[in-house]
């Protein structure tokens, strides 16, 4: 890094509800925090990237489904398949499987209600820049906040997941009805990483917890950055 303090980009969408949050919690883990405009097709010379949480384009049609289409998302695909790490929370989860950047889909919770909670997840895969500074079989507890966080692959798929390790975060008590209790993914490369819980929501020890800091801080040590 020659010194420089580590940028890492915040994409921002009509009905982003946490970019903000991100931002904050960026400058809280000691870097540099970048917004990225959804219409500019430009990563500003980022070392990673946050797609973060809310409502983009409304949830139409289904969520993330029109934001994998705005200006912003090329060069993050080209970024993310080159190995730049990015991190998809809640609706940039369901942005980055849209994008095919990671597998399966979010489907609506179980209950059909909007859950807005506190849920305990332990980490699976630390072999990722965004868990690398975590421990196997830590555990955290996290906000969710989500209509569709229910997670959903294929027979075939979900045995790839689960034989190549690639589920990062597990639920303890399942509070959507998500396949074998899965909170986050990631793909292949393990550099893009999809989660449902909100680490950026916890993040300010001012605020109570800084548990989420175990997490986003993870690229400050983790491969890529």
């Amino acid at each position: 890094m020659g010194g420089r303090l580590v940028r890492i980009g915040v994409t921002v969408f009509p009905g982003s509800n946490c970019d903000r949050d991100a931002l904050h919690a960026v400058e809280l883990m000691g870097a540099d925090a970048v917004e990225l405009w959804h219409g500019d097709a430009d990563l500003k010379d980022v070392d990673a990237v946050i797609v973060p949480g809310g409502f983009s384009y409304g949830d139409y049609l289904r969520p993330g489904a029109i934001a994998r289409f705005a200006e912003v998302m090329a060069p993050l695909e080209d970024f993310a398949r080159s190995g730049g790490p990015v991190l998809g929370v809640c609706n940039g989860f369901q942005v980055l499987t849209e994008a095919h950047l990671l597998p399966g889909a979010l489907l609506r919770n179980i209950s059909t209600k909007f859950i807005c909670d506190r849920v305990r997840v332990r980490v699976e895969n630390v072999e990722t820049p965004w868990t690398a500074g975590c421990e196997v079989g830590e555990e955290l507890t996290l906000p969710v906040a989500h209509n569709e966080g229910n997670y959903f692959a294929d027979a075939a798929t979900l045995a790839r997941l689960e034989d190549e390790e690639r589920v990062v975060l597990r639920y303890l008590e399942n509070p959507n009805g998500s396949v074998n209790d899965i909170a986050g993914v990631c793909g292949e490369g393990r550099n893009v990483v999809g989660i449902m819980p909100h680490p950026e929501r916890v993040s300010d020890p001012a605020l109570g917890s800084d548990a989420g800091l175990r997490i986003l801080r993870s690229v400050l040590v983790g491969a890529g950055v």
